[in-house]
């Protein structure tokens, strides 16, 4: 049974950070940072430079593909999860930063608490 939990936290987190950096980019969501309207105009109500912006999403990209790629090479899902941990408290971080209101905050907790299941998987 824990099996089954574990391989849905990894599909969900891999197909929401997908969903978000591929079909969502550009897109607005009630989510976003401040009052932005995409995600260019949310790294920037962060402070952070366009770069930034390509590397966080070429990380979350990277590593919801590691973790469809953990469903068949086990070996390969926590230290995925691992990334998709620092990269949603760094999020979470940002949130904090322009005094968003929680509410904004929950897609990436949300996120987080199921990478934190895979990766308490392993103990």
């Amino acid at each position: 049974m824990m099996r089954w939990i574990v391989i849905a936290a990894q599909v969900a987190v891999a197909f929401g950070l997908l969903n978000v950096w591929l079909l969502r980019l550009g897109k607005r969501t009630a989510w976003r940072g401040g009052n932005a309207q995409n995600m260019t105009q949310e790294f920037a109500t962060y402070g952070l430079p366009p770069w930034f912006m390509h590397l966080v999403g070429f990380l979350k990209i990277s590593l919801a593909v590691l973790l469809l790629v953990g469903l068949w090479i086990p070996g390969v899902s926590v230290p995925a999860a691992i990334g998709v941990v620092t990269l949603m408290i760094g999020a979470l971080g940002m949130h904090v930063k322009v005094r968003d209101p929680i509410r904004k905050s929950l897609p990436a907790l949300s996120v987080l608490a199921l990478a934190l299941v895979v990766v308490l998987s392993e103990r």
